[in-house]
């Protein structure tokens, strides 16, 4: 692996990270996932980084965190974050990353809109589709209630595809050998 694609992984790891230092919004008591500024990390990481590089940031991410360093929003870090109901949120993260990477590499010349569909497909469509049972199963919600939760989730991660997409279309613009 060469020097620049090291430093991209560190880069979109950490940049990951200092979006955890947002306060998250949780619903205390209920046991769900909170909403965090985390998952725009994870969209930029595949749309500026690329598939093997985005995935790769969002796996030593993760690697991270299970050994109990405190990236997560709120502080929260460990093993056992894995096991509870945003499990299946993080676990989705790195192949999150990889879609969006491989969508927004097939078709660099997208439009806005085209890419905005790439990085919603990989930040919204897949990690929904890995979260959603998780949450579901570990939480003992069942799948119907899980889905309608995940609605209030919606219209935020709607924002960070937006802001994802503008700066990761500006980027490469600015860019274009990134």
């Amino acid at each position: 692996m060469d020097t620049k694609s090291i430093v991209y992984i560190a880069l979109f790891a950490a940049l990951t990270a200092a979006l955890g230092l947002m306060p998250p919004i949780s619903f205390a008591g209920l046991g769900l996932p909170p909403i965090t500024a985390q998952s725009l990390g994870v969209m930029l990481a595949g749309a500026v980084a690329g598939a093997r590089r985005g995935g790769l940031a969002l796996l030593l991410f993760i690697a991270l965190v299970a050994v109990g360093l405190p990236l997560l929003a709120g502080g929260r870090g460990g093993l056992g974050l894995f096991f509870g109901t945003s499990g299946g949120f993080l676990l989705a993260w790195p192949l999150s990353a990889a879609l969006i990477g491989y969508l927004v590499a097939k078709n660099p010349g997208a439009s806005f809109l085209t890419t905005a569909i790439y990085v919603a497909l990989g930040g919204i469509v897949l990690m929904y589709a890995i979260g959603i049972p998780w949450m579901a199963f570990v939480g003992k919600l069942g799948l119907s209630k899980s889905i309608t939760i995940m609605v209030a989730y919606v219209p935020g991660d709607l924002v960070k595809v937006v802001v994802a997409t503008i700066i990761a279309r500006g980027l490469r613009r600015a860019y274009p050998n990134l």
